[in-house]
């Protein structure tokens, strides 16, 4: 510790720390701009000049390191003339347009200008002026207003992983700009909004549609990955007008991705439902809340008469939050059902009669920046988990060791120890051959359950470097991302994955895919009953169908499955893992209730539409990868007449004459779920109670399809952002093929070819990507134009037109 003092304030801090940390550990606020906790120092505004004694002039505070017995003054004489002087040469060229400005009321500049300005200018000559640059749909400019703090670029070279703008002149020539011919499009671009001290990066969408003083502000939590970031929700005449980042240095730190950030425009799409509609004789009615739920109960109580209480199946969306997760499971159950479940995209659910708990993350999430060894396994990382990416990549930076095993060789932005790149049927192979090398290195045993399959492999060079990284180094963990989990080898990557982490010591961690992906589980939206488990798990488990089987997979096309449907929070035609498939079915059965937010392909399929509540006009609670559980309350009054979907299944459990329903409140739904916290996530457990590889194979079919889900098409709410989806990662679909493959085919990047699957087939642009495996084409699912397509596995045929 280094004892010092500034303004007469004694204080102790660090070795190693600057001037800066030491008036911010006494509550001491200096002036800056270029300055930022997170970023690197550039020490190029200058506005943090301060006195130090014995120093021959004023020393930027940002910069300079403390030493033993230092004194500081930071609003002596001396500091705040070179202050003002500092600030009169910032604003000699900066225009004076702050009545226009969006970032007047939240504008450093404009507060700094009050106590260091002077009242008049000196300077006579003309003021310079700078082109707007076009930075993509989400960040509109004025770089006459900029400072060159350089935050922005900073960012991106430190945060984000990428560097998409730079400083390029010098003096008052110099400017921000982009790669010529480029926009900025990376994941975490909304945060140089944040960054930026004035008004030369403000949000495109929000601009110029309200002033920061009308807007009313509240917390809430984000619905989309599994992060559960903190929200500033920022509300003008019951609208969502803005979505910022509530710093929380355990979660999302003071960072935003942009899906939670700019997704808040599909809350107000013009595709929002407002009114109860029931179909009577082939035609769609609007009707009261009284009529839709009254028909609703009906048709269900006549689908139970008929077929019993098995002939009724619901599905929920982890998006959802746990309050309404809860009651669609009870009102199920109350029902006589265990046909419920929320994996719709999971396509293997051998896992569910060997867990021992809820599947989660591992850790906390603030532990994945200190690891120093990360194997990932199926995951398109940085867009499936914009913020979790940015730990790793600090972790990195700190000397941790990534390895990946992907069907995608994606930039991770960051260093990779190793990578293996393969065809989804040749993951399993390449995870077995990491066990084998950690089994070989350590001179341990492996499991008879999977010894035979483990034997089967050959280890390559770089499933040696993965193990002996996970063995060498600590703390080390492995991630089943996405794709794995989607994967129809989920429960033998599974055990694999276990196996590994077993004998290396390494945590185990799967990377929730969606907000209430751990609480939909710990509440009990899977085919048996939680809550109530018999001491023959394997029989306790097999009690329900689950979204595999009530969706069709396994099905012939002609078998029914259920014979009604009860859909919360989804659009079983983008959101499954087979969408032919699941449209089939769904089309088939009798009856239909859609809990939805949004009107999209429902009216196609569903018999009454009942429109819920988004998560900005609700209470509720999501519990995020961690087991960390957050609740948080609406922020507008419902639109039109929608309601939360917690009480439209409340009243309909009334109206079924179930017993357990009375709540007045989402509040009183929490209590009855966690009544205790810690008792609530102790659940949290990926361990198997035995391990199992079954139909080991190396090969699969001819070319294979890797059907990723797209960043801006995970969610509803997402789905009709009108911004996110003019980026470039919402680009029209394309499929891809390594050059290898498309020569072999006799195509040319960018020609249009006929692709086939399960005797469906479309039209696409093919583009070239070599980094995906030669015998794969990548072809994202969750797009309505191919949908209809089928599995986001399997085989899959490509013809030149």
């Amino acid at each position: 510790m280094i004892n010092i003092e500034i303004d007469g304030k004694q204080v102790a801090v660090v070795q190693g720390s600057t001037v800066m940390d030491a008036a911010k550990q006494v509550g001491i606020y200096i002036p800056h701009f270029c300055y930022h906790k997170k970023l690197s120092i550039a020490a190029n505004c200058r506005m943090c000049l301060v006195e130090v004694e014995k120093a021959p002039k004023p020393l930027p505070a940002c910069a300079t390191p403390v030493a033993e017995g230092m004194k500081v003054s930071t609003h002596s004489q001396q500091a705040v003339t070179a202050q003002k002087g500092v600030m009169e040469f910032l604003l000699i060229n900066h225009p004076l347009d702050c009545p226009i400005c969006d970032q007047g009321g939240e504008c450093q500049l404009q507060d700094l200008a009050v106590g260091y300005g002077s009242s008049g200018s000196r300077y006579q000559e003309a003021k310079r002026a700078v082109t707007n640059k076009n930075l993509g749909p989400l960040i509109s400019t004025d770089m006459t207003r900029c400072i060159h703090c350089t935050r922005c670029v900073r960012f991106g070279q430190e945060i984000a992983g990428i560097m998409e703008l730079g400083m390029a002149g010098r003096g008052e020539h110099s400017e921000i700009l982009t790669f010529v011919g480029k926009t900025v499009d990376s994941e975490l671009s909304g945060n140089v909004i944040d960054l930026c001290p004035v008004g030369a990066l403000v949000s495109k969408p929000f601009r110029y549609s309200a002033r920061t003083w009308e807007l009313s502000r509240r917390k809430s939590i984000s619905p989309h990955c599994g992060l559960g970031s903190n929200l500033v929700v920022q509300v003008k005449n019951n609208r969502v007008m803005r979505v910022l980042p509530r710093e929380n240095e355990a979660i999302n730190e003071c960072w935003l991705s942009d899906k939670d950030r700019f997704s808040y425009e599909g809350l107000n799409s013009e595709d929002r439902l407002t009114v109860p509609m029931i179909k009577k004789s082939g035609e769609w009615q609007a009707c009261g809340w009284q009529e839709a739920l009254a028909f609703t109960a009906e048709g269900i109580k006549n689908v139970i008469n008929k077929y019993g209480a098995q002939g009724v199946g619901a599905l929920g969306s982890a998006h959802s939050t746990l309050e309404e997760l809860y009651l669609l499971q009870k009102l199920m159950r109350r029902l006589g059902s265990h046909n419920i479940d929320h994996r719709v995209r999971q396509s293997d659910f051998r896992v569910d009669t060997m867990s021992q708990g809820v599947p989660w993350l591992g850790m906390q999430i603030a532990e994945v920046s200190q690891l120093k060894s990360i194997l990932v396994i199926g995951s398109t990382l940085r867009k499936d988990h914009p913020l979790l990416a940015q730990r790793m990549r600090q972790a990195v930076k700190q000397g941790a060791q990534l390895s990946v095993i992907n069907p995608i060789g994606d930039d991770l932005f960051t260093k990779l120890a190793y990578q293996t790149i393969v065809a989804p049927s040749a993951m399993l192979n390449a995870v077995l051959q990491v066990l084998k090398a950690v089994a070989e290195i350590k001179n341990m045993p492996i499991s008879e359950q999977i010894a035979s399959a483990v034997n089967q492999v050959n280890v390559s060079e770089s499933a040696r470097g993965m193990a002996s990284s996970l063995i060498e180094h600590s703390p080390a963990a492995v991630f089943l991302g996405n794709l794995a989990q989607h994967h129809p080898h989920y429960a033998d990557l599974f055990s694999a994955v276990q196996a590994i982490s077993e004998m290396t010591e390494a945590r185990f961690g799967v990377l929730g895919e969606a907000a209430n992906s751990v609480g939909a589980y710990s509440v009990g939206v899977v085919p048996w009953d939680v809550g109530a488990e018999s001491a023959n798990k394997t029989e306790s488990r097999k009690s329900g169908l689950n979204a595999g089987q009530m969706l069709g997979l396994g099905a012939s096309e002609e078998e029914s499955v259920c014979s009604a449907y009860i859909l919360l929070n989804l659009e079983p035609e983008l959101d499954s893992y087979d969408t032919r498939r699941a449209s089939q079915v769904i089309n088939r059965a009798e009856f239909v209730v859609s809990l939805s937010s949004y009107k999209g392909n429902v009216p196609d399929y569903a018999d009454v539409i009942l429109p819920v509540s988004p998560f900005t006009e609700t209470s509720g609670t999501f519990v995020n990868s961690e087991g960390r559980i957050q609740s948080f309350q609406g922020v507008v009054s419902p639109l039109g007449e929608t309601r939360p979907a917690w009480k439209v299944l409340r009243v309909l459990g009334n109206l079924l004459q179930l017993e357990g329903f009375d709540y007045d409140s989402s509040e009183q739904v929490r209590a009855e779920i966690i009544s205790d916290k810690e008792e609530f996530v102790q659940n949290l457990n990926n361990s198997l109670d035995v391990l199992s590889i079954k139909d080991f194979s190396q090969k699969g079919s001819e070319i294979e399809r890797i059907g990723e889900v797209p960043i801006y098409q995970a969610d509803p709410i997402v789905r009709r952002a009108v911004s996110l989806q003019k980026t470039h990662d919402a680009a029209p679909p394309t499929a891809f093929a390594s050059s290898a493959l498309l020569n072999k085919a006799g195509i040319l990047a960018g020609e249009t070819v006929r692709i086939d699957q399960q005797n469906e087939e479309i039209q696409l642009v093919i583009s070239v990507d070599d980094n995906l495996p030669d015998d794969c084409i990548r072809l994202a699912c969750a797009h309505p134009q191919i949908s209809r397509l089928g599995t986001m596995f399997g085989e899959i045929k490509l013809e030149k037109l």
